[in-house]
C-alpha cells in the first residue's frame, strides 16, 4: 500500500510539460475509467504550441502528481468580443480530493489569465456530476447565461 499524506506537504503548482504525458493519462483512466491516450497526446501537444502564459496546469504533493487541468483561451468564438477561456479538463487523484489540490489549480489558472486579460472561464459539466458541480460552485462558478446545444447526428 501506498504511504499518501497529502496533508503533511505543500500544493507545488506548475506548468504541465510534455513529460506529464503518462501521468495525465493514467490518472483520467483512473477517474474515467478508460484510457484516452489520443485525446490527452491531442491536448497536451496544443497547450505546448500556445505562445504567451501557459495555462495547462500540473499539481504534486509530497513530490507526486496528483492533479491536472488543461484549458485554452478563444479570441472571440462563439460571437464573443472578448477573450474566453475553457476548462476542458480537470482531473484530481481521488486521494488527494478534498485538499485543495483543484483550488490551488484553478487559483494559477486565474492568476495566469489575469496576466493574458482574460475575464472569464467557461467549463462544461455533467448534470448528475454532484461532487464536482459542488466544487465549481464553490470555487464561484455559476451557470451560464449561454445555452450549450447539441444535435445528434445519428437521428
Amino acid at each position: 500500500m501506498e504511504d499518501i499524506h497529502p496533508e503533511r506537504d505543500a500544493i507545488v503548482v506548475r506548468n504541465l510539460r510534455p513529460s506529464d504525458l503518462e501521468s495525465v493519462i493514467a490518472l483520467d483512466a483512473r477517474i474515467v475509467g478508460r484510457r484516452r491516450d489520443e485525446y490527452f497526446r491531442v491536448k497536451l501537444r496544443e497547450s505546448q504550441q500556445e505562445t504567451g502564459i501557459r495555462i495547462s496546469l500540473a499539481a504534486e504533493q509530497g513530490g507526486r502528481f496528483c492533479a491536472f487541468l488543461i484549458a485554452k483561451v478563444y479570441y472571440g468564438e462563439f460571437g464573443m468580443l472578448e477573450p474566453v477561456a475553457v476548462l476542458d479538463t480537470l482531473g484530481v487523484h481521488p486521494a488527494f480530493r478534498g485538499r485543495g489540490v483543484g483550488a490551488a489549480l484553478l487559483s494559477q489558472l486565474r492568476t495566469n489569465l489575469t496576466g493574458l486579460g482574460v475575464a472569464s472561464i467557461r467549463t462544461e459539466v455533467s448534470w448528475d456530476d454532484q461532487p464536482l458541480l459542488g466544487f465549481f460552485h464553490r470555487q464561484g462558478f455559476r451557470p451560464s447565461a449561454r445555452l450549450c446545444l447539441d444535435l445528434d447526428l445519428r437521428s
